[in-house]
């Protein structure tokens, strides 16, 4: 049955090809229920050297790509979110597409760095400031329907074709479930420990001058195991550890870019714009009793909330300069995650006209979150004192489709992951009442989310 099915899909693209009337087509249609962990995994048995997994914090929407049809990418472009959102559109102009009575069309996936001026280090080669690539094949999963969306040239697409047969005869021939997590860690170092305390150091002395009101400030842990770690187990381990969090990786040539996210940056659904403030946090409690007391502590602390409303302000403020009827509750909330709870407001408004996705992510990227305010003198801060290249982590990640809607998270609660290496991240934020030691232990919690999806359990 599955053989039958590959070659009727099959004959289909190369029917649709013969016919062709654009450089590239996109043939779409529903299917059977399939993992999608397990369809993301076998993305590497059939040899797709480009991957990515993408859920929202609902898991009502997972978006599953792999191989790349077409790709936009620029390195040291400060208008590289214009030029992504103009490459978008040409593509979409150069597409024919068939849905076969579906609503799917190509989606367009990927991230951007977190500042296209800082140095960068070798370590991301793979992920220039801006990578988005359009898959080769999508399974889209919407409220439990789960759509096929093949997208390819429409000249010279015979190897292509076949390896997309070989992926659906493997993926309807029986779904063996994911191997667990084999790799053992056997060295754990924190990079750079003395020089991020140091940063802290001069920035709240900076803080204090009145140069700025507040800079976050991120560092990197660094592990080695005895085997490959699998990007496919860690995405697993991370939705059953993480489940309200965005889920999201991103592979190119076995580098793999992953994290679980509890923070959105924005979405656009036809007039409507959303956007998150998530700043000041602390740990989850060992007991009912002391997580509520720590929860309580937060919602009143005054450096916490000072955080939460520089991020407030600015959201606010980015999010009336192209919408009206701005709606923000008056008082922060509680998320509390598996590690970590924080302070919360969300934010929704309506454009006044089609206002483009990726120029919501320029007005918002970086949020006091996750930069400083103000925003230019603390990235200026971040370049000089931070001692490491953040690459893609605390930046915009996600997806947009020919609709021109989409979402992006901030990619925190991240890891790099290249072969037997991983590389971690954390930041917090930085204001003039900060201390040293305490903004280095939130860091520690930060780390947790990753380190447990890895297997390796931190000392309290």
């Amino acid at each position: 049955m599955a053989t039958l099915y590959q070659h009727k899909i099959q004959e289909q693209l190369y029917m649709i090809g013969k016919t062709a009337s654009q450089p590239f087509f996109s043939w779409s249609q529903e299917i059977d229920d399939v993992d999608p962990f397990h369809f993301f995994a076998l993305g590497e048995t059939c040899s797709f050297r480009q991957r990515f997994y993408w859920s929202d914090r609902s898991n009502e929407t997972v978006y599953v790509g792999l191989g790349c049809t077409y790709s936009i990418e620029t390195t040291g472009n400060e208008h590289r979110f214009h030029m992504v959102e103009s490459e978008w559109k040409r593509f979409t102009e150069k597409v024919m597409t068939h849905h076969n009575g579906t609503e799917a069309a190509p989606l367009l996936f990927g991230g951007f760095s977190f500042d296209p001026l800082k140095r960068k280090t070798e370590r991301w080669a793979h992920f220039p400031d801006a990578k988005l690539i359009v898959p080769a094949v999508l399974l889209s999963v919407k409220k439990g329907r789960m759509t096929l969306t093949i997208t390819v040239p429409s000249q010279n697409h015979e190897q292509i074709i076949e390896k997309i047969g070989q992926l659906l005869t493997l993926l309807y021939n029986g779904q063996d479930s994911l191997m667990a997590l084999s790799a053992s860690c056997q060295t754990y170092e924190e990079m750079a420990k003395h020089e991020w305390i140091s940063a802290v150091q001069k920035a709240i002395h900076d803080i204090r001058e009145g140069e700025l009101d507040k800079v976050v400030l991120a560092r990197e842990a660094r592990l080695w195991f005895d085997d490959r770690i699998e990007p496919s187990v860690v995405l697993q381990r991370l939705r059953e550890q993480q489940p309200l969090s965005y889920l999201f990786a991103f592979e190119d040539k076995g580098n793999c870019f992953v994290g679980a996210s509890p923070e959105q940056l924005v979405k656009r659904e036809g007039m409507t714009c959303y956007s998150t403030c998530l700043a000041g946090s602390i740990r989850r409690g060992k007991t009912v009793k002391e997580d509520e007391q720590l929860g309580r502590w937060l919602l009143q602390d005054e450096k916490n909330l000072r955080e939460h409303r520089f991020v407030v302000d600015m959201i606010k403020e980015a999010m009336m300069e192209v919408c009206e009827n701005v709606r923000i509750p008056s008082e922060p909330q509680l998320l509390k995650m598996r590690d970590i709870q924080h302070l919360y407001t969300p934010v929704i408004g309506e454009s006044r006209h089609a206002v483009s996705l990726f120029s919501l992510v320029e007005r918002l990227h970086p949020t006091p979150a996750l930069g400083g305010t103000p925003r230019e003198k603390a990235l200026k801060e971040i370049r000089e004192i931070e001692p490491l290249d953040r690459g893609w982590y605390a930046a915009p990640i996600g997806w947009i489709d020919t609709a021109g809607n989409g979402e992006f998270a901030v990619a925190i609660r991240s890891g790099l992951l290249q072969g037997k290496e991983v590389s971690i991240f954390a930041g917090c934020g930085i204001v003039g009442d900060s201390e040293p030691l305490s903004e280095y232990e939130e860091t520690r919690v930060k780390f947790k989310p990753m380190l447990s999806a890895l297997g390796v359990e931190q000392d309290e």
